[in-house]
């Protein structure tokens, strides 16, 4: 999935169909000249239906068509024929799909497994023919009812990411370079502020063919949860993951403050984020020697006494089959760190 295809935000507009009027027919034949109403139901107008996808990663195919609209139903015939229904119309979308009405800003629901639907817009109720209205008094009645309108309205629909494991740290903190190693995923890397400006998925493979997803989004900047930087448009990617991996580069100049800001702007965006497993890692660790690395695990085991941490280097491929056995461990824990 390319930068450029990954679109996790639309808003689109849907319109039932109309139900079919109902029929006022009388029935006349040759020896039956007095038959009296056999005139048919109108159909029912199509409805607009949401269908959950589990082989679609993005909402980019929403795009451009924004806008659906069902088919009518069909008119009642004589012989208390019912008319077609008017054609359904369904909108595929991907697992984690979050919707809402725009109108209302209602959240209606979150479509989480394949071929789960969600009806947005239902189809008008046929008219009864006037067959339905015959009685001892009025036994030849020349009416039939209209069809119902259908429904009109605008809708949002989010995507969350469904990911195992998300990627948490500031800009430049080595994200893209450890999904680019540990996966098949090629995230635009470079060395400035924002390289990633769209959630990045890959499939890491793990022993015995396991393998689980992590998902890296934009690096989140103090003051992301009240919108500053791109990290408040993405936060809501992590709320789906079980296991969330900090990372933080070994040349930050205080790596405790770094997690700290960093948990607490998940805190301030949704609370429940810090019920999650959480596990740091120390980026960039190659630039360290052994007797650097243990000056800081000195500093570190008293400041992380709730939160694992392990050193790892994307680029020179240290520490990354201990992380994965850490993180394999930790997304099939239920137990929840303070």
């Amino acid at each position: 999935m390319t930068e450029g295809n990954f679109t996790d935000y639309v808003k689109i507009h849907v319109k039932s169909g109309k139900g079919g009027q109902g029929s006022a027919h009388l029935r006349r034949e040759k020896y039956i000249p007095k038959g009296g109403p056999d005139g048919g139901d109108g159909g029912r107008g199509g409805h607009v239906i949401l269908k959950a996808n589990e082989n679609m990663w993005t909402l980019h195919h929403l795009k451009f068509k924004r806008h659906f609209t069902a088919g009518h139903g069909g008119a009642g015939g004589k012989q208390t024929s019912t008319g077609a229904d008017g054609e359904d119309v369904y909108v595929e979308v991907p697992l984690g799909t979050v919707v809402k009405n725009t109108d209302t800003n209602e959240t209606l629901k979150e479509l989480m497994e394949h071929g789960e639907e969600l009806i947005l817009a239902k189809g008008g109720k046929g008219g009864l023919g006037n067959d339905h209205f015959k009685s001892s008094t009025n036994q030849t009645p020349r009416y039939a009812q209209p069809g119902m309108p259908g429904e009109e309205g605008n809708f949002t629909l989010e995507m969350k990411v469904l990911a195992d494991v998300g990627l948490v740290g500031f800009p430049n903190a080595g994200k893209s370079t450890l999904l680019s190693v540990v996966t098949a995923a090629k995230p635009k890397i470079a060395n400035y502020e924002f390289t990633t400006l769209k959630p990045n998925l890959g499939i890491v493979e793990y022993r015995d063919h396991r393998t689980f997803v992590m998902a890296d989004i934009p690096g989140i900047i103090e003051g992301a949860a009240e919108g500053k930087g791109l990290g408040h448009y993405f936060l809501r990617h992590i709320e789906r993951n079980s296991t969330l991996l900090f990372l933080i580069p070994a040349d930050a100049d205080d790596i405790k403050k770094q997690y700290d800001i960093l948990l607490d702007e998940l805190k301030r965006y949704n609370p429940e984020l810090l019920d999650k497993q959480r596990l740091v890692a120390i980026s960039k660790s190659d630039m360290l020697d052994e007797e650097l690395k243990n000056e800081m695990k000195a500093q570190l085991d008293p400041q992380f006494t709730k939160v694992p941490y392990l050193f790892i280097s994307a680029v020179a491929q240290q520490g990354l089959m201990e992380l994965k056995d850490k993180l394999w461990e930790m997304m099939n824990e239920t137990s929840v760190q303070e």
